[in-house]
């Protein structure tokens, strides 16, 4: 592609990862060359990541960059120095120009629960080829964030089984 562009997948709802997910299989079907990176989440073979691994798209998991909303035990500096780690390789992977589309899932989250500054996604995002899509998911994405991105989709939660205190399923949720 001659001009790669931003998707920000934000908000509330259910639906971000999801979507990720879709433009990444529509791409690689397009013979476009495809990534599929995540932060906050297991490097679980049953899930999504499986998936796509089975259909040729590359897959990185950032297991060590952990949610400090949903482990607040953890140290937020140490989550934070796995994140910057976790930005240098894939800052590594946009020099090498090997891919058309990349997927950062759940990056949004790492400005939203405070792992790294607005500025400093922003930079992160400043050194994206120009020839990359780029689609980035997660709750809570700023103002910043939201005026780099060429598309801006907020899902918004209308309802949720959540809200009636009913577990996630596997293969739905997660």
């Amino acid at each position: 592609m001659a001009q790669g562009m931003i998707h920000v997948y934000t908000g509330d709802g259910k639906g971000k990862t999801t979507a990720a997910v879709g433009i990444a299989v529509r791409a690689k079907g397009r013979g476009l060359r495809t990534m599929f990176a995540q932060f906050f989440k297991e490097n679980d073979p049953g899930g999504e990541i499986g998936m796509l691994r089975q259909i040729g798209i590359e897959t990185l998991v950032f297991d060590a960059v952990k949610s400090p909303f949903f482990n607040p035990g953890l140290d937020k500096g140490a989550i934070r120095q796995e994140a910057l780690k976790a930005l240098s390789r894939l800052n590594e992977i946009f020099c090498g120009q090997e891919f058309d589309l990349i997927v950062v899932d759940e990056f949004v989250c790492l400005t939203s629960e405070g792992i790294l500054t607005e500025g400093e996604a922003a930079t992160f995002l400043k050194n994206k080829p120009a020839s990359l899509e780029l689609v980035l998911t997660g709750a809570g994405a700023g103002e910043e964030l939201l005026s780099m991105a060429d598309y801006a989709t907020y899902m918004k939660n209308l309802k949720h089984p959540y809200d009636r205190n009913l577990d996630a399923r596997r293969g739905i949720e997660f």
